[in-house]
């Protein structure tokens, strides 16, 4: 399949641009959209010049049907990364939702009326770990969905699993085949310095800006992982009508700034813990509260074991991942 051409939308983020390099790196042709040619230059420089002759570039919107027709033309297959991923929670949900159910649609009907018929997706872990265990079960899986459109979920958990579970409805109605992959916290290191809101918690929790921590934990992996896990959930056959969850393992708020302070020269974390009562009470008039209370005191594992299993995947630890992420912002500071 190196010799395909891939569209891989929201080619400028974080991850995009890893999944852009990762495939380049393996011989496919790329086609990344971006809003901007400012983004397209931005992307060039940060995936190196080595296979610049198979990189082009369309400018698309997320919300608008202006020129996706045209960026799938010609085309093998679609990675749709593209989603707007904030630091806080907006006031109306619908600034998220909207994007992000429409804009995988909108993709999607693209791809289907271009003759394209393999899709991954990214997803997110928030479509998976605000689910229960069920009875018998020990740990989240590809098999557990978030519900939407409650107390514990944040206007970006429902816009990704809203997202997610649209496109396998298109895909099951058009007879096209869908991989998701589902990243927990995606650190590692960026390609360039222009990583937006990805490494926002590493910067906080460097700079202390936070008095007190709450008791909560996350499922983590690194960005390098992520990007290599799109590559084979549309190289191997296995993969199609799967979901991946992206994670190395978890980690609570208090166990990275704990390693940030060990392992980071000038690292000003705070390691106290914020009392679960006093999150509960900030977050009667706080939304970014509002969303973490629901999640005092649970875990954040979620299994990986599919990605290693169906992809061959040995993640990178999470400590790893974070130290890295770390050092990064410290030298580009």
């Amino acid at each position: 399949m190196a010799d395909q051409t891939v569209v891989v939308t929201g080619a400028s983020g974080f991850i995009g641009k890893h999944i852009t390099k990762e495939f380049l790196d393996n011989g496919y042709t790329v086609i990344g959209t971006v809003r901007s040619e400012a983004k397209a230059d931005q992307t060039r420089a940060a995936v190196g010049p080595e296979h610049l002759d198979r990189l082009s570039f369309a400018t698309v919107d997320l919300m608008s049907d202006d020129g996706w027709d045209e960026a799938l033309q010609g085309a093998d297959a679609l990675v749709h990364s593209a989603s707007p991923f904030p630091l806080g929670s907006p006031d109306d949900p619908e600034e998220l939702i909207r994007p992000a159910v429409d804009g995988t649609l909108r993709a999607l009907r693209a791809a289907q009326a271009a003759g394209v018929n393999r899709v991954v997706l990214t997803s997110s872990c928030v479509a998976i770990y605000n689910d229960d265990l069920r009875a018998g079960q020990t740990i989240l899986d590809e098999t557990n969905w978030s519900p939407t459109g409650t107390a514990g979920s944040s206007a970006y958990d429902d816009s990704k699993t809203l997202a997610e579970r649209a496109a396998w409805d298109f895909v099951a109605a058009e007879d096209m085949q869908l991989a998701t992959v589902n990243p927990g916290v995606v650190w590692g290191v960026p390609l360039d310095t222009d990583y937006g809101t990805s490494l926002g918690l590493v910067e906080r929790l460097l700079d202390g800006q936070d008095p007190m921590l709450p008791d909560v934990s996350f499922p983590v992996v690194d960005v390098v992982d992520v990007a290599r896990m799109h590559r084979l959930a549309l190289e191997i056959d296995a993969a199609a009508g799967e979901r991946f969850p992206a994670t190395g393992g978890a980690m609570t708020m208090q166990e990275m700034a704990e390693t940030l302070n060990a392992e980071i020269t000038g690292s000003k974390a705070k390691t106290r813990l914020a009392p679960s009562w006093l999150i509960r009470f900030m977050a009667r008039f706080n939304a970014d509260m509002k969303t973490i209370a629901p999640r005092l005191g649970r875990s954040g594992a979620v299994s990986g074991a599919n990605a290693t299993s169906t992809l061959g995947i040995d993640f990178v630890p999470p400590r790893d991942a974070l130290l890295s992420a770390a050092r990064f912002v410290v030298a580009n500071r």
